[in-house]
């Protein structure tokens, strides 16, 4: 996804003048042709989160379009002040690019960890916070938001992502999109479970089960009624995210159902509300907490088939 990123950045940075890219330190093999082309455009300022929030600001006051990229954790949790009183309070045009995703930096450690970043962003008013699961939606979100003058988050896997979307997919910024049908019951994914997902959902099909699998790649804004009317005939309904289990996916989709009297289990598959005192790589870590698509196949053919 980062490939989609930058890719479309280029594209769009060679029609509209009032793009600027700024980096805490990061993008080495990523950015080179950027700042190549456009070498008053690109802004590297240092390990200084705070101040390159502070930076993207003023440009955006002056009427340029700031791209803002760091490590998750980094270029939001760290620079949370000066992104809530100088971008979100002023309703700016910035676009805040968090790259490592959950536990995509996992052997280094809870620092890296970007567990709670989505959810707090999401706190914040007038943000939009995006959590794409593939290059196709990196792109398509990353175009609707550069349409849009609201400030945004988007968080990245770290690499490696596969294409699970068809290119004919209708991918929108707050619609939830179909990637199978069902009727036993929903799953709906974000971020790198929108990969997990698949797998799972093509492992339950070939033990004879059918559950509809939905990728939601917006925690904000939400059409909450187009979500609803995707879920509500459902029985059983997963939320799949590497994110804290408070306050991502899994939350809009319980404050959604609940307010509208829905009936039915929800069952919320995310990282439990801790840090990790053990550090591994991102999928060792998933194991740890139950969060592979083996063990999410056992979580959901327990609840399904439960008399």
């Amino acid at each position: 996804m980062r490939t989609a990123f930058i890719n479309t950045l280029i594209k769009l940075a060679e029609k509209d003048k009032r793009i600027y890219l700024l980096t805490g330190d990061l993008g080495f093999s990523v950015f080179e042709t950027f700042a190549e082309r456009f070498p008053e455009r690109f802004v590297n300022c240092g390990v200084a989160e705070q101040n390159m929030m502070g930076v993207a600001a003023g440009l955006a006051l002056e009427g340029k379009k700031p791209y803002v990229y760091s490590i998750a954790p980094f270029v939001t949790i760290r620079c949370l002040e000066q992104i809530r009183n100088d971008i979100a309070y002023q309703n700016l045009d910035v676009k805040i690019v968090g790259v490592g995703g959950g536990v995509s930096y996992g052997e280094l450690g809870a620092t890296h960890h970007a567990m709670e970043d989505a959810g707090i962003i999401r706190l914040l008013p007038n943000f939009c916070v995006l959590c794409p699961g593939d290059p196709l939606e990196a792109e398509k979100l990353m175009l609707e938001s550069y349409r849009s003058p609201a400030p945004s988050f988007m968080q990245l896997n770290r690499g490696g992502d596969k294409m699970v979307h068809k290119r004919r997919d209708k991918i929108k910024i707050g619609e939830p999109c179909v990637i199978e049908k069902g009727k036993e019951g929903a799953m709906v994914v974000n971020g790198i479970f929108l990969r997990i997902g698949k797998e799972v959902s093509d492992s339950l099909k070939s033990l004879g089960h059918d559950l509809k699998l939905i990728s939601l790649p917006t925690l904000k804004p939400v059409n909450r009624n187009a979500l609803y009317k995707e879920l509500k005939n459902q029985k059983f309904v997963f939320s799949m995210e590497e994110h804290n289990i408070l306050g991502g996916l899994g939350t809009l989709i319980s404050e959604t159902m609940a307010e509208r009297g829905w009936p039915g289990v929800l069952k919320k598959v995310a990282l439990p509300d801790e840090f990790f005192s053990k550090v591994g790589k991102a999928e060792y870590i998933r194991k740890k907490c139950r969060m592979t698509s083996g063990e999410i196949v056992k979580t959901i053919l327990k609840t399904i088939t439960k008399k």
